[in-house]
């Protein structure tokens, strides 16, 4: 008898589970329990129980996937993220307009899950000058994928009252798998492979960089908790430049390399310093530590 009354295991459909993030993400939840159904854009991947095909840009397989999956949870990642990606007009189709279609996808198939996590990034501050930017501050994109998840947010606020939703804003993190197109996978092959010199931009900008372990943990926290119609800042709090950056993977790998400063990689609309407030998260899900710095890049370079 008791097996036909086994609880349902919580369903979880994760967007973007194959980019960086969501590898991490997803790895968690599966160890809390959860049934992952992650969706994949390629058009030739093919599909299983827990694998879905998704083009976030359409309304219609928005609501094939929501009418499949009915999820408890919906945690959407899938975005343009490359800053420098060439086609402007991609960031606001994924980033706002696949947005909506998720959304307008709950309501079209009547299924309102117990919570969304929507993430947007703190380029949305632009070029503050602050040691800790907290979610009061106005929003301020310098570049179309900073306006695109600017504009994404604003849309998504117009749904607080019909979906129970959370918006997160990380800010820079990094961690084993990134793509080496950023900064500090860069950084750590050039050390790793023992390079006589590195080409960078402006070496004296300043970061709060979080280890991808610890965001996945906070969106893993926040899914849980009963935050909602709020937006939610995932930083640690302290910045780092390039430079310290560099003497430190110097420090650990005991190999000087030459920087050579490119201007090419210098960026007009470079934001100097971007570090955030995370007292909002922290007064939200408290058992969740940061992860120091120097560990995650001892553990990329330990790859």
């Amino acid at each position: 008898m008791s097996s036909f009354h086994a609880k349902q295991p919580i369903r979880t459909l994760v967007t973007g589970a194959s980019g960086f993030t969501g590898r991490y993400l997803v790895e968690n939840l599966l160890g809390r329990g959860h049934t992952v159904i992650e969706t994949v854009a390629g058009r030739d991947e093919a599909e299983t129980p827990t694998r879905l095909r998704l083009d976030i840009t359409s309304p219609a397989d928005c609501r094939r996937v929501i009418e499949a999956v009915r999820p408890d949870y919906i945690v959407h990642l899938a975005a343009i993220s490359f800053v420098g990606h060439n086609d402007p007009l991609d960031f606001y189709r994924v980033n706002v307009l696949g947005t909506l279609n998720l959304l307008e996808a709950c309501e079209a198939v009547g299924h309102t899950p117990r919570k969304l996590l929507i993430a947007s990034s703190a380029n949305v501050y632009g070029n503050v000058t602050s040691r800790a930017i907290d979610e009061t501050f106005p929003l301020t994109p310098v570049n179309h994928y900073a306006a695109s998840k600017a504009a994404m947010e604003t849309m998504v606020r117009t749904w607080f009252d019909r979906l129970p939703i959370l918006i997160v804003r990380p800010f820079n993190y990094t961690g084993r798998g990134q793509a080496s197109n950023f900064l500090v996978p860069k950084i750590v092959e050039h050390f790793a492979r023992r390079e006589a010199s590195i080409e960078l931009g402006n070496i004296d900008v300043a970061r709060d960089f979080s280890d991808v372990r610890y965001v996945a943990s906070a969106y893993e926290a926040l899914l849980d908790s009963g935050a909602a119609s709020e937006t939610v800042n995932v930083c640690t709090g302290t910045p780092y430049t390039l430079r310290e950056i560099l003497s430190a993977a110097s420090e650990l790998t005991g190999h000087e390399i030459d920087v050579r400063i490119n201007l090419a990689f210098v960026r007009q609309t470079d934001v100097k310093m971007l570090a955030g407030s995370p007292a909002k998260l922290h007064a939200l899900v408290p058992k969740v530590e940061p992860i120091p710095f120097m560990n995650t890049l001892k553990w990329m370079l330990a790859a």
